[in-house]
């Protein structure tokens, strides 16, 4: 087998195929969540706090003295980050519950064994014939 058949293989599966179409929707789900973290749900939390935007709080350690920048500590983003992340998370876990209550469960029939062939009837009346003349 050639090395292109073999790559043209292995990129034709259903799971590579699958991955490629996930991380592209998942992408652009992402654009959608982090509007909607930074756009909609921070700027409120912002106002409630007194105007604080995360991103700007720092420990400085060093001041910048003339062309050297500031030595900092940049913990507000950090938390900025914590929440993006903690607010995308229950996005994505709504978004999820919500998209398995719209699936339908396929319900599974019973499975009732499959009738028995003619083979196998006669087979049954021979054994018991046979049962029937040990007996006597």
């Amino acid at each position: 087998m050639s090395v292109l058949k073999e790559l043209k293989d292995f990129m034709m599966r259903g799971n590579v195929v699958d991955l490629a179409v996930g991380v592209i929707v998942g992408g652009a789900f992402g654009k959608i969540v982090s509007s909607l973290v930074s756009d909609i749900i921070m700027p409120p939390i912002g106002v409630v706090l007194g105007g604080v935007d995360f991103s700007d709080l720092k420990f400085v350690l060093k001041d910048a003295i003339g062309d050297a920048a500031a030595v900092s500590i940049n913990y507000g983003t950090f938390i900025q980050t914590v929440l993006d992340f903690v607010i995308i998370a229950t996005a994505i876990f709504f978004a999820i519950k919500g998209m398995n209550k719209l699936q339908t469960k396929k319900e599974e029939a019973p499975v009732t064994p499959p009738a028995p062939t003619k083979e196998e009837q006669l087979l049954s009346e021979i054994r018991d014939l046979l049962k029937e003349q040990n007996k006597k």
